[in-house]
């Protein structure tokens, strides 16, 4: 019997890319970019659902990202789920004006299509988002297959998402910086 969900648009495309990108994702820890010494805010938004795994996605990207940046103010707005992370990512955008934002969440893939359509969601939102608002996501919104695969992701030394998305919004701050002195230059502003 064909399940319901198998009928959706994009469901076997997504089942495949999701097959190649799989086997194709990182092993390890991208290197340390370089410290981060401007003036900066980057804020968490993570999820609390799946604790054991989504706290220590939140500690491993706080403890990197103090031993990256000097001068960087560090926030930290929890959500229940990741459905909830890109309004409220949105909502920090509005009010906080951050240099960059970090999505931390986990989804574990059952018997549905549920964590699928949960994940693509949160996206495609995120993304919408960044480009809106010209400001960096880091996006670290897992969906994993099973326990071990988030075990290996969130709390295992190899492949931490946490350390991983700090050293990301580093390097991303730290270009986002580096263009605006750019950009200053090379088209000054009238006002």
């Amino acid at each position: 019997m064909a399940l319901p969900y198998k009928k959706l648009p994009n469901f076997n495309l997504a089942c495949h890319c999701f097959s190649i990108i799989s086997k194709c994702m990182s092993k390890a820890l991208p290197p340390k970019p370089r410290s981060l010494s401007q003036k900066s805010t980057i804020t968490i938004v993570a999820s609390q659902y799946n604790t054991e795994f989504t706290d220590a996605l939140v500690e491993n990207a706080q403890q990197e990202l103090e031993e990256l940046t000097s001068n960087t103010q560090i926030n930290l707005v929890r959500v229940p789920g990741a459905f909830e992370i890109p309004a409220t990512v949105e909502a920090v955008m509005q009010h906080d004006k951050p240099t960059c934002v970090i999505a931390l969440g986990l989804i574990i893939r059952g018997q549905t299509a549920h964590g699928d359509l949960v994940a693509e969601s949160v996206t495609h939102a995120l993304q919408k988002i960044a480009v809106d608002h010209v400001t960096p996501i880091i996006h670290e919104v897992i969906l994993c297959n099973d326990k071990k695969q988030a075990y290996a992701r969130c709390i295992g030394n190899k492949l931490n998402r946490g350390k991983e998305a700090a050293r990301s919004a580093v390097a991303i701050a730290d270009t986002f910086h580096q263009l605006k002195r750019t950009i200053t230059r090379v088209f000054p502003s009238k006002a």
